[in-house]
């Protein structure tokens, strides 16, 4: 996601850069190829993506009797997208990426929240419990696997990674992140679900997370090998081996 400069172009109306921004979003959401003008709207673009992650946030925890109020006005989703662009900027800084600047890691994050749109989808309002827990683990399942796909298109296009440093710099945040996430027990049952839940505390929800205990699990597995072969990729570059 480069920036595009167009010095001689003309201002133009709100209406009209707004609608650029939300073109763009969908057709990088759409695995397009895209080039957001970041130079002139960068702003726009962040405001939009800050703008659907609170939304996405918001309809996450809106029918979620065991949320917080600060999780119920999506403040969680929002200061998420902060901790995982800097995540990501920081591990990767040492691989020297083309393009690496911060704003542009965040505005890329922020314009991969509409998928979690799905989340906010009261499947339980007309469907047995049983099947809204399986419907949200397939939400879950598309929406984790479909930011994935997108982040490793970001790094291998934008910031120019490949072969076995790609496969690394697109996994170890996400396995950090998830282990962080999944032991601050955001949801105030991950680990009841392991001695089990009382049928009157259970939610649509509960399935979900039940998953995402055996993804931490993965990624827990996961951790060693990828902080090794990040460890070997940092001492190549650094030692002169390898170059970008």
């Amino acid at each position: 996601m480069n920036e595009s400069p167009n010095p001689d172009q003309k201002p133009s109306s709100f209406a009209r850069d707004l609608g650029e921004v939300v073109v763009t979003t969908a057709r990088l959401l759409a695995f397009q190829r895209v080039v957001p003008d970041l130079r002139r709207l960068g702003g726009l673009y962040l405001a939009f993506g800050l703008f659907c992650t609170w939304l996405a946030g918001v309809g996450r925890y809106w029918d979620n009797d065991r949320a917080d109020l600060w999780q119920y006005m999506g403040l969680g989703s929002v200061a998420y997208v902060f901790a995982m662009a800097a995540v990501i900027w920081l591990l990767l800084y040492p691989l020297k990426p083309r393009n690496w600047h911060y704003r542009n890691i965040l505005i890329f994050v922020c314009m991969t929240a509409p998928p979690a749109l799905l989340y906010a989808i009261p499947v339980e309002r007309f469907m047995t419990l049983q099947s809204a827990q399986t419907v949200n683990v397939w939400f879950l399942a598309v929406v984790a696997a479909w930011r994935v796909a997108l982040l490793f298109r970001f790094l291998k296009r934008s910031a120019g990674l490949f072969g076995g440093e790609l496969i690394v710099s697109s996994l170890l945040p996400i396995t950090l992140i998830v282990t962080a996430l999944t032991f601050l027990n955001l949801e105030h049952v991950v680990f009841n679900i392991m001695s089990g839940i009382a049928p009157e505390q259970q939610t649509a929800n509960d399935a979900s997370f039940g998953v995402l205990i055996l993804i931490t699990a993965g990624s827990a597995m996961l951790l060693p090998f990828l902080a090794i072969g990040y460890l070997v990729l940092v001492w190549l570059y650094y030692s002169g081996a390898r170059t970008r």
